[in-house]
């Protein structure tokens, strides 16, 4: 929220996350940005997937800025549950005034 509060709403995604490793480092939060992920595809490296953030090695953290989290989104997050490994992500739309979040648990 107070990413939010300071930046205001509707600017594009890249600021909100980069505010957001501020505000992490500020609470003592450990957080990676953009770690690379390899994707595999039957035994081969096909691409990789570059996850926004992720928080104590556990949780993915995404952000977005859309006009509202549909299942795209959480059919998105749900695949980068299962590239990181990991089992918990959050969506955060910075869209509006009003914090957009989503928890998955897969």
């Amino acid at each position: 929220m107070e990413v939010l509060n300071e930046l205001g709403h509707g600017l594009l995604e890249k600021p909100y996350e980069n505010a957001l490793v501020v505000e992490f480092g500020l609470k003592n939060i450990p957080v990676r940005q953009q770690a690379r992920h390899k994707l595999i595809y039957n035994g081969v490296e096909v691409g990789e997937y570059v996850p926004d953030l992720i928080t104590h090695e556990k949780l993915v953290v995404d952000t977005k800025v859309v006009e509202r989290i549909t299942s795209h989104e959480l059919g998105q997050m749900m695949n980068y549950l299962k590239i990181t490994e990991l089992k918990v992500g959050l969506i955060l739309n910075f869209k509006r005034s009003k914090l957009e979040w989503k928890r998955i648990v897969c």
